[in-house]
């Protein structure tokens, strides 16, 4: 198994700052398209066909690859790895970001608003930009990234509010309730769009396995993207196009993550943590909250497939990204890392089969 070493916070700053956008954000050949859609004197049909264009050729179908000297390093053998890095925005989040726009495009609205701490307000707002919507991020006070002036950039309303997370999405959600807009957050009417947008993770598993994975283990805050991973395996399970379901894993940030929680006490539901009780670092910081806004999906799927979840700490999640940059030449963000920890803990406590094993992971800044 890999060794844990200690690392001063100094040393581990330069592995974080989330992730980055790509440069360019989407292919010049589709400069046509990106003009088309973000044109509100365009027909609406034409606008449509131009961003379904653009959604289909830059957003998801990211890369599957075995990591071969990782399994060598923990003795086991078939780990791969989905990396989200490959995305316009480096992260998971252009799946729910860009299918909402399309959708808010299509039914008429002028504006999205969602509750951020960077990635997703990222991703939200370059995909609401090309579909010519206006972004409003909610974002908590106190939290301060690089992804903040990436919104700005493209066009976003930035709104600090006092308090955390949550009280971010309550006052986003409160804003679409009063204006009319599309409400993008977690958690509302448009779950089901999200679920299915990241059940893409899986068909496109699918299509480089030709078979359901062992296990896909995957990182955890709310735990939207593991539930719409299971769900999408279950449509290829009942399509008769695998011959299982995935076992679901969970990894979190240490006793920050209801889910974990949840799963570790054997409750019934996820309960919320006291939110005086977290903490939040450079490196746990896409993780942790307090309330889990799809957290019951998540548990649901993780139990129902004979899953596991547990938790990941911050030097954990630092030493497990540095390995995998220098043995498989990947730029994963730490946090995104807390799916393989729970994995390979697993197997060092109970040696797992041979078979294949995927592991989720989001990329970060060169």
């Amino acid at each position: 198994m890999v060794d844990t070493v200690k690392c001063s916070a100094a040393s581990s700053l330069n592995l974080l700052d989330g992730a980055i956008s790509q440069e360019p954000i989407i292919a010049p050949e589709l400069d046509t398209q990106k003009r088309l859609a973000a044109d509100p004197l365009e027909p609406l049909e034409m606008r449509l066909e131009a961003y379904e264009d653009i959604v289909e050729s830059e957003v998801g179908d990211t890369s599957l690859s075995r990591s071969r000297n990782i399994e060598r390093s923990v003795g086991l053998r078939q780990i791969y790895l989905k990396f989200e890095g490959g995305n316009p925005t480096g992260a998971q989040k252009d799946r729910i970001a860009f299918a909402q726009a399309l959708d808010a495009l299509r039914r008429g609205f002028d504006a999205i608003t969602v509750a951020t701490c960077g990635n997703y307000g990222a991703a939200m707002a370059i995909a609401s930009s090309m579909a010519g919507l206006q972004c409003i991020a909610y974002i908590p006070e106190g939290y301060h990234t690089r992804r903040i002036h990436e919104m700005s950039y493209f066009g976003s309303e930035i709104v600090r509010v006092q308090g955390n997370y949550e009280d971010a999405v309550f006052a986003s959600r409160a804003r679409a309730d009063a204006d009319e807009i599309y409400d993008a957050n977690p958690g509302g009417a448009n779950t089901a769009i999200q679920l299915k947008a990241y059940g893409e993770i899986a068909y496109e598993i699918y299509d480089e396995l030709r078979d359901a994975p062992a296990v896909v283990a995957v990182p955890v805050s709310n735990g939207t993207t593991l539930a719409g991973i299971y769900k999408g395996f279950i449509s290829l399970y009942r399509r008769g196009k695998t011959s299982r379901i995935p076992r679901m894993v969970a990894g979190s940030s240490h006793n920050k993550n209801p889910i974990i929680r949840a799963w570790a006490k054997n409750t019934p539901s996820c309960e919320d943590l006291s939110p005086d009780r977290i903490r939040e670092t450079p490196v746990n910081e896409p993780l942790i909250n307090w309330h889990a806004i799809d957290g019951d999906h998540a548990l649901s799927a993780i139990r129902h497939t004979d899953g596991w979840a547990s938790n990941a700490s911050d030097r954990n999640m630092v030493t497990y990204a540095r390995m995998i940059r220098e043995k498989e030449g990947l730029n994963a963000l730490p946090a995104s890392t807390a799916g393989l920890i729970a994995l390979l803990e697993k197997h060092r406590k109970n040696p797992l089969p041979g078979d294949r094993y995927v592991v989720i992971l989001t990329g970060r800044n060169q």
